[in-house]
């Protein structure tokens, strides 16, 4: 699907994709979500439309963005394990901070021994 589409036409199979990649079922992802499961085969077979606050329910258990949602990227997973990590840095004390740059910083030397 383009990502020209527009959202209605995209976030149908986008949906089912994202929970497929997940490996849950229509079942599973509307218990985690909070919604009933017909909610959820409605979403993702065009018969309905999610109300802002359950995209963001949606988004929040699939653990992808709205845009991926919607359409507006194309990777799955977008900036959302990147938003996930800034929100938790941004949750930590100073000094904990600095344990975990230096931590980031010690894993990623690590990664890039292994490249070459």
């Amino acid at each position: 699907m383009s990502t020209s589409s527009p959202p209605s036409a995209v976030f149908p199979e986008r949906l089912r994709s994202a929970r497929e990649y997940r490996g849950l079922t229509q079942t599973q992802l509307a218990e985690r979500a909070g919604l009933q499961p017909s909610a959820v085969s409605h979403f993702e077979t065009g018969a309905r439309k999610p109300s802002f606050d359950n995209l963001r329910l949606l988004a929040d258990t699939l653990d992808v963005t709205t845009d991926y949602l919607l359409g507006r990227v194309a990777e799955i997973n977008g900036l959302a394990g990147s938003d996930r990590l800034h929100r938790h840095y941004n949750a930590l004390r100073e000094s904990d901070r600095q344990f975990a740059d230096e931590l980031i910083t010690r894993l990623a030397a690590l990664g890039n021994m292994g490249k070459k």
